[in-house]
């Protein structure tokens, strides 16, 4: 059973428990999930670690974890195609209009010597247990800036940020967050491992040994030989994803926001990837309005199997990119009432002269 599942499990049992109860264990097994999560991690090991964003899934993001590459198989007769409409009509018409104004807004043009500079800022929560066995959970921000060169086979750096909690943040949950980040910097960290801040390097982008992808099973690299058909593409998505999760509808959405939100798919996959989640059942329109990081702009998603959240991907409709994700609750959760944006990532694409 992987992170998600085990998210998603915990996320069923809400409401059968006791707050309290429900509380401490939802902080454990997020801490459990992370550690167990890191490259190279071995129980008993590592550090405690923070809690990782609750989100169905975060493959291909160039500054969250590392990215996992996923082989996928070969299409065959029995793709699974779920059964309805598609997207909501509201949803279909903003994503189809995204698809135009991706074609109608040039890729930054990356010059020889220069990078493309994918920047991200995130919010999401920490926790850990105490040394009286008490649990102390904080929000907490994360910055991260990945340099693409103009070669994509070159040399790419990852600057990882530290985790800052909250200004907002106990004075408990401040501390038990430095500590972290001392354990983080000793030698309390596995050997030979990578540390998950400072600056990383990678020949193609392959941070941690792991190619980064478009989508399941295709490498950045071969992004020409995927499909522009929208139908075609969106078979092939459901073919890589099959029993994956609970739902292929919400797998498929999540794979087209991995590969959007990456910043470096090109316009004619990135409208083709639109124009496929417009063909999603139950894909809607969660925010006219929404705000991340200081920009507005449009937020569609799905809900999880189980109501009890949507993770939605916020476009901004003048020029169809993805500036940025958020999770919002759909159900009262301890704490956090219905319509909670829970964690949010901004992302932001410029290209630069040089790199650290």
């Amino acid at each position: 059973m992987d992170d998600l599942q085990l998210l998603r499990e915990m996320r069923s049992d809400i409401g059968s428990a006791p707050a309290a109860t429900l509380a401490r264990g939802r902080t454990k097994l997020m801490a459990r999930i992370d550690s167990d999560s890191r490259p190279g991690a071995t129980t008993g090991t590592h550090p405690p670690a923070t809690v990782s964003p609750i989100r169905f899934r975060r493959r291909v993001l160039m500054a969250s974890a590392a990215a996992a590459l996923l082989v996928g198989g070969i299409i065959v007769a029995d793709v699974v195609r779920p059964s309805g409409p598609g997207a909501t009509a509201e949803a279909a018409e903003v994503l189809n209009n995204a698809a135009a104004a991706t074609i109608r807004t040039s890729d930054p043009v990356v010059g020889p010597g220069q990078y493309l500079k994918i920047e991200t800022t995130e919010l999401t929560g920490g926790g850990m247990q105490a040394a009286d066995g008490s649990d102390i959970s904080w929000q907490e921000t994360a910055g991260g800036q990945v340099y693409v060169p103009a070669d994509r086979e070159g040399e790419w750096v990852w600057n990882r940020e530290e985790r800052v909690p909250l200004e907002s943040s106990s004075e408990a949950a401040k501390a038990a967050a430095a500590e972290m980040r001392k354990r983080v910097a000793s030698s309390l960290w596995p050997e030979g491992q990578p540390r998950p801040v400072g600056i990383q390097r990678a020949p193609g982008g392959a941070f941690y040994g792991n190619k980064p992808t478009v989508i399941i099973g295709t490498p950045l690299k071969e992004a020409g030989s995927l499909p522009r058909d929208p139908q075609a593409l969106l078979d092939i998505i459901y073919e890589r994803t099959k029993g994956a999760g609970k739902s292929p509808e919400a797998e498929a959405f999540v794979t087209i926001a991995d590969g959007l939100r990456t910043g470096v798919v090109p316009a004619d996959l990135r409208a083709a990837l639109y124009k496929a989640a417009a063909l999603i059942p139950g894909v809607t329109v969660g925010d006219r309005q929404a705000t991340v990081d200081g920009r507005t702009g449009i937020a569609i998603g799905i809900p999880s199997p189980d109501g009890g959240a949507r993770q939605d991907i916020i476009i901004d409709p003048t020029s169809g990119l993805v500036i940025g994700e958020q999770d919002v609750l759909l159900k009262d959760y301890p704490g956090s009432p219905a319509g909670t944006v829970s964690t949010w990532t901004s992302v932001r694409t410029s290209v630069v002269d040089s790199a650290p």
